[in-house]
Order: C-alpha cells, then structure tokens, then sequence
C-alpha cells in the first residue's frame, strides 16, 4: 500500500519510495479468503502494507506489518514478487479519492512495492485496520470488488505464485487446522489450483506420499457418513517439499 510521504531526508525513519504490499490468505468454509482494508471515510479496499523503516530489514518490515494486521507472530511469509513498473496506477485518481486523508503532495512521486504472500490460520487472525482504514475484512478471492493502486493484480501475481509453489511449499501445514479431513485438504487444494480433482486420484496420491497421519477421531456433524480426521506429519511433509512431489496436473 503506497502511504504518506514524511520526508525525502535522512531524517526520515523511512526508506523513501520502497513499500511492501501484503496478500494474507487464509482458508475457510472451503473457500481461499484475502485480508484486506477499507479507507475511512470511503467505500475503498486495498491491501495491507506500508512503508520500511530505516532501521529494519524488508522480511522485519513484512513481519511487523503482518503482526499490526493480523496479530499473529511465526507466520509464513513468502517474498514472491517486485512490482517496479513506472506507471502502475492512475496516481491522480488516487490522491483525488484519498484527499480527505492524505495530502496530494504527499504521495510519493513513484513506489517501488515488495510483494509478499502470508498464510496463516483464518480462526487465530485478528483483523485490525491501520491508522488509515477503519475496517479490515476477509474477502473470498472469488469476490473481490476493484481494488486502489494495482492491488487486485498483485493478489493475481500472488495466486500464481502460490499455484507454482504449492508442490514445495508448506501450504496445507499453513493453511488448514491441525486436524482435518481428506475432502477438506482436497478443497484447499482446489480452491488454490481453481479446479477440480478426481477425489479418488487425490486420496490415493496424497495417502501414498506418507506425509498424513490417521487420527481414531472422526469429523461428526454432516450430512453423510463421518469421515476420520488426519494430521500432517511434518517432518515427512517438509522432505517431500524437497523433493516437489507434492504436484497436481
């Protein structure tokens, strides 16, 4: 999210013109969900971000910005792509629709924006707005309304990059509960692939990488026949990360 220019001096506590934009994701009610927030005083979204600070590195400056939004620490953060374009948006628009905010000499002439994807436990996230916003919200990725700056193609960038990434990163580890089904981690891996796959062609891959371990427990309360609860065994999970056999044509 580009913000507010304080000062082009070394007196800044910022790094001029460079910022992060954040995607966090989480998953749930079998849908992929995107955190983002709301501007005072409008209808407008964005995603989290914001400016570095002099005295942090850019993964610290991540962390922290995760940490403000979601509340949480030890998440998983993957710096996935650099959005350097010299026009990226419509700048004047921008500083129209925010001037009650943010004065329009203040914006930065041009930034430069660190993009990073986060996973983390939709029922530990805390969403919390920023000094700018007065909301912060989980959207489906399938509904998101048109975002300021460039944000809804940096969210696209990201899911891409979390498709290309899904065979040798802990994805599932980050995403789901500690326990869940075999039907639920297939709709976790369709809602990342945006697809369908063959449940039996799914279960048998995903039981034959030795990566699951079956709980005595079941998962009650639907309507068809209970199925048992699984958990990752993480150790075999990360070395088949390693090996990237984790990937679904």
């Amino acid at each position: 999210m580009p913000q507010e220019k304080i000062n082009h001096s070394n007196a800044s506590p910022y790094l001029s013109e460079l910022t992060l934009d954040c995607v966090i994701l989480s998953f749930h009610e079998d849908c992929l969900k995107v955190l983002l927030l709301r501007w005072k005083g409008t209808q407008e979204w964005s995603l989290p971000g914001g400016p570095i600070r002099r005295n942090e590195a850019v993964d610290a400056a991540a962390n922290r910005i995760l940490k403000e939004r979601t509340g949480l620490d030890d998440i998983f953060l993957q710096q996935f792509h650099v959005f350097g374009e010299v026009e990226r948006y419509n700048r004047e628009e921008i500083k129209y629709k925010l001037k009650h905010l943010i004065d329009p000499d203040k914006w930065y002439e041009r930034a430069v924006s660190v993009g990073y994807y986060a996973l983390v436990d939709h029922a530990k996230a805390m969403p919390t707005p920023d000094p700018f916003t007065e909301q912060c919200a989980w959207w489906d990725v399938q509904q998101i309304p048109a975002l300021l700056f460039d944000h809804n193609r940096i969210i696209q960038v990201a899911r891409q990059a979390l498709r290309t990434q899904l065979s040798w990163q802990p994805i599932g580890y980050n995403l789901l509960p500690e326990k869940f089904t075999l039907p639920e981690l297939q709709r976790l891996y369709e809602a990342i692939l945006g697809k369908g796959l063959d449940p039996r062609n799914f279960q048998r891959k995903m039981l034959s990488l030795g990566i699951l371990e079956r709980l005595a427990e079941r998962r009650r309360g639907g309507a068809f026949k209970s199925p048992y609860l699984y958990r990752f065994k993480k150790e075999e999970y990360e070395l088949k990360l390693k090996e990237s056999n984790l990937f679904f044509s």
